[in-house]
């Protein structure tokens, strides 16, 4: 529970809440909710979190939290703060462990029907051939040379290896592989605990699922995309897995150490940072990059594990099957980036710590076949209810620096989830709900139950009022593997 704030919260409108300047903030907090989905995000101190954040020098404009919040390591989970390249700082908490954990989506010619009769053993395929689970490993097997190429080229990586196809590359943000990344600047360690993890799901709220369209809320933009309604389609969530956590985990102790040395004041050790001109941040961002690659490698090589063992469970040729990629998003990441600020074009440094890129019709980094609607933005809900496809609209560009939310947001910590589950099967559950799952443990599946997170629903409505975003599907599961 939230202690006693210096802060109180001021309502702009339906859609924003204030955290007015106090104390030391350069900045003041800008929530993005509504009065349904604040009870929830005031119970943790996530709220504190932004009000901290707010105190990081070079911040520009706000620090904001969107209506996913929910209390994380340093920055709130949900949350996007951008800072100038000459006084700002970049801290590891506000890309978080999981650097590029982040979501892809594919279509397929299937449709809910194709799929139904199988599912239990498309799902039980899936479970059998991907590797999950905490510290799970997978079949692939590198050396420091080659996984210093995945470093270096991250989703390509995986297509010149035979692993999906080229045109894939075009429907990944930065074209699966952010630049400035380089090997020298990542630990033995992480290459030691990254080299058998590619192709592996890993462990909490990670998932693989097979679900269908279920409604469509914009026409035009769905037929530009392909979608149509009980299209099956294919979600992957997961991230750079133990290779990541390293990286971040060696440079949070190297920037707690030069806190006092660069004379960095602040509220919370947890947002431990360093001037981004400064050469531990130019080696941190390498290394981010690194592992960011990394994670767009390992969902590039899942969705191929997916791909062959569909076609085999279900006795399908790669044109009946149709499997397609949409797109894949970051939600965890630093990056610099140009914005408008007070009506001048700026270079910034945005962190997005469980918050996705949200960018409008004819943005410039734009591949050709969303340049008119403007880029897809995947929002996963829980394994138990729906999933969203939206659009990113110029209001993201005006109010969060191009960013929306990355999912529904725990509104149960992982403990209060097996306090809530104690008794319960949560797979017969969702069977009930006509959802088949698997996962490495009984324990993941009560810690991730549906109710653990808010209504995701709540969530994309209050983007879409507040003009980030705009809905074009809702997706509901039919199966579905977890960590």
């Amino acid at each position: 529970m939230p202690g006693q704030r210096k802060f109180k919260l001021r309502r702009i409108d339906e859609t924003r809440w204030e955290i007015p300047m106090v104390g030391g903030m350069r900045v003041p907090g800008l929530i993005f909710s509504d009065s349904s989905l604040l009870p929830d995000i005031e119970k943790d101190n996530s709220c504190e979190q932004v009000y901290n954040v707010a105190h990081l020098p070079g911040i520009v404009s706000y620090s904001i939290a969107l209506p996913d919040i929910h209390w994380g390591y340093g920055f709130p989970i949900g949350g996007v703060a951008a800072f100038d390249l000459d006084d700002g700082v970049v801290s590891p908490g506000g890309v978080g462990y999981d650097i590029n954990c982040g979501v892809r989506l594919a279509t397929t010619g299937l449709t809910r029907k194709d799929v139904i009769p199988r599912i239990k053993e498309l799902v039980d395929s899936l479970y059998s051939t991907i590797p999950s689970g905490l510290g799970s490993t997978g079949k692939i097997r590198l050396n420091r040379k080659a996984l210093s190429e995945v470093v270096k080229s991250g989703a390509g990586w995986a297509v010149k290896q035979g692993m999906g196809d080229a045109s894939d590359l075009e429907h990944i943000e930065d074209h699966g592989s952010l630049t400035g990344a380089e090997s020298a600047s990542i630990s033995e360690r992480a290459f030691e605990r990254g080299k058998d993890q590619l192709g592996t799901l890993g462990s909490g709220n990670h998932f693989v699922e097979i679900g269908f369209i279920s409604e469509i809320f914009e026409s035009e933009v769905a037929q530009a995309w392909g979608l149509f309604p009980d299209q099956a389609t294919l979600m992957i969530h997961s991230g750079s897995r133990g290779f990541g956590y390293q990286i971040c985990d060696e440079f949070l102790a190297r920037m707690i150490k030069n806190i006092s040395k660069e004379r960095i004041e602040l509220p919370d050790r947890q947002l431990a940072c360093t001037k981004i001109s400064s050469p531990l941040a130019r080696e941190y961002l390498s290394a981010m990059a690194g592992a960011a690659n990394f994670a767009f490698a390992n969902r590039q090589i899942l969705m191929n594990l997916v791909k062959e063992t569909w076609e085999v469970s279900m006795g399908l040729s790669p044109g009946k099957l149709g499997l397609s990629l949409l797109y894949d998003v970051s939600h965890n990441i630093a990056k610099i980036e140009d914005h408008v600020v007070n009506g001048k074009k700026v270079k910034l440094c945005v962190h997005r710590k469980g918050a996705t890129r949200a960018l409008p019709p004819f943005h410039p980094l734009l591949p050709g076949r969303y340049l008119k609607s403007g880029q897809p933005v995947l929002i996963p809900g829980d394994m138990g209810r729906c999933s969203f496809i939206l659009v990113g609209a110029q209001g993201a560009m005006d109010q969060t620096f191009g960013s929306a939310c990355h999912g529904a947001g725990r509104v149960l910590s992982r403990n209060d989830a097996l306090q809530r589950t104690k008794g319960r099967f949560i797979e017969q559950e969702l069977q009930d709900r006509n959802i088949y799952a698997r996962s490495a443990g009984r324990k993941t599946m009560r810690e991730e139950f549906p109710e653990a997170y808010k209504d995701v629903v709540s969530v994309v409505n209050v983007v879409q009022k507040a003009g980030l975003a705009r809905k074009v599907a809702s997706i509901k599961p039919l199966g579905v593997i977890k960590g």
